[in-house]
């Protein structure tokens, strides 16, 4: 008989890319993960998983299994959360994706609050700042600070953070104040690795212009570009939800040149089969209210 545990066990594997990352996602040892997809494999008689010592890869009977094993597991979340919602509770999994820093700064401490209203709700929130994809890896939703391009997935704006240049006294008594945008050219950038080169967009008369500076870092996460704008490494482009205690210590100063920064929104994205889930709808109603005047 197909257990369901074995299913799971093995789209996690699938997922995660490793024994190790199934285990931890699912809170089992690495024995009881492998233990289960043994089981698996060999109630359909067949390979799932190719290992070897250094990679685990699904084989093409793996690969057409992990697709009936998401919507096994699809279908049964979806079926006890439904029953849990037509006797007025919402309850069971939920898995989200969001980025690192304003995850930590401002997205964690409005979940809390959602928490506190629906306890049944299990929240796996997972903080990194790649651009993960959604439906091939199993997220229910995601925030994102950033555009989601996807058509089978639902977004909302939940806020539009304003971005602004910064960089730390002893740069400025080092390199000048740039007051123009061909000044900020000659000037080193630390720039966000998750946006296109052409990142530093600002409004001007006649539409948007670019600049480009010298790197002087490039990384994927906004608080390690700050605190290398506070040890002088150069001009950092940021949101001003990361701001706020640098400016208030003055460890950081806004530069003008004369010119606005192109904003960057913040948004809510679920995929299209969740649009009835009453979690994700209580979720996005939750965090819009929260967001709503940031």
């Amino acid at each position: 008989m197909l257990k369901l545990e074995a299913v799971e066990a093995f789209a996690s594997i699938a997922e995660t890319g490793s024994i190790t990352g199934a285990a931890r996602r699912l809170a089992l040892s690495k024995s009881v993960i492998s233990e289960r997809l043994a089981d698996l494999e060999h109630l359909l008689g067949t390979k799932l998983v190719h290992r070897t010592t250094r990679r685990l890869s699904l084989t093409q009977d793996g690969r057409a299994f992990y697709e009936r094993a998401k919507r096994i597991l699809r279908d049964v979340d979806s079926a006890v959360a439904e029953l849990s919602e037509r006797r007025g509770v919402l309850a069971g999994p939920l898995r989200m994706s969001a980025p690192v820093s304003f995850g930590s700064l401002h997205l964690g401490p409005a979940l809390f609050g959602f928490l506190e209203k629906y306890p049944k709700i299990e929240l796996t929130l997972e903080l990194e700042d790649r651009f993960v994809d959604m439906l091939a890896e199993g997220y229910d939703a995601v925030v994102r600070h950033g555009p989601v391009d996807d058509k089978r997935i639902i977004v909302k704006r939940l806020a539009v953070s304003r971005r602004l240049l910064v960089a730390s006294p002893d740069y400025l008594k080092r390199c000048g104040k740039p007051a123009s945008l061909q000044d900020l050219q000659r000037h080193r950038g630390i720039l966000y690795t998750n946006r296109a080169a052409a990142d530093w967009r600002f409004r001007t008369g006649r539409g948007f212009a670019t600049a480009q500076p010298a790197t002087a870092l490039r990384v994927n996460n906004g608080l390690l570009m700050r605190d290398a704008a506070v040890a002088g490494l150069g001009i950092a482009l940021l949101p001003t939800f990361l701001l706020e205690a640098s400016l208030k210590k003055r460890t950081l100063g806004v530069i003008d040149i004369g010119c606005e920064a192109e904003g960057a929104t913040v948004y809510f994205a679920y995929p299209e089969h969740l649009r009835t889930s009453g979690k994700i709808r209580a979720l996005a109603a939750w965090l819009e209210e929260s967001f709503r005047d940031p």
